[in-house]
């Protein structure tokens, strides 16, 4: 599926790809192995591929990551036709240097207290792989290319799809 791309390449198409978006859903795995979603604002996408979100020490996701590390995250951006899916693991950090990095005033309206909020917390999601659909166009434009291919009796096809292993 997709384009064969080395491990540089393909960490710099998943930060391209996500850039806009910021926004996921953020999945974890509880006891009896089912699904739970939640959107998350990603903080940043590092030069390695990895994911990095602030939270809650005590929230829920933290103690279901703490039994199964590993996540997905659903990205999309309906708007520009991009969506991305990421299986990776996670851990929990109190890296003072990296909250202070990535810190945003922004997120005073979860952190009141700021950056030195004691529950404050990252987690980092060490990505391993990635699929992606990325038409390229917006949505009119998709539609259109839909629609032609309907009456050209063709299969829609997507411009852009693949896997990234990162």
């Amino acid at each position: 599926m997709g384009q064969h791309l080395s491990k540089t390449e393909a960490i710099k198409k998943f930060r391209e790809l996500v850039h806009d978006v910021n926004i996921c859903m953020f999945t974890t795995i509880d006891d009896q192995g089912g699904l739970f979603s939640r959107p998350m604002s990603t903080a940043q996408i590092d030069e390695d591929g990895n994911a990095w979100f602030f939270t809650n020490e005590f929230s829920e996701k933290i103690q279901e990551i703490s039994k199964n590390n590993t996540v997905y995250l659903i990205y999309s951006h309906i708007g520009k036709n991009i969506y991305v899916t990421v299986r990776g693991t996670c851990v929990a950090t109190f890296s003072r240097k990296k909250i202070d990095e990535l810190w945003n005033p922004l997120l005073k309206s979860w952190f009141p207290l700021g950056k030195d909020d004691p529950k404050l917390c990252l987690v980092k999601v060490i990505t391993e792989e990635a699929y992606y659909w990325n038409s390229g166009a917006n949505t009119m434009s998709a539609y259109f290319n839909m629609l032609k291919a309907i009456v050209n009796k063709e299969k829609y096809e997507e411009k852009d799809i693949g896997k990234l292993n990162l």
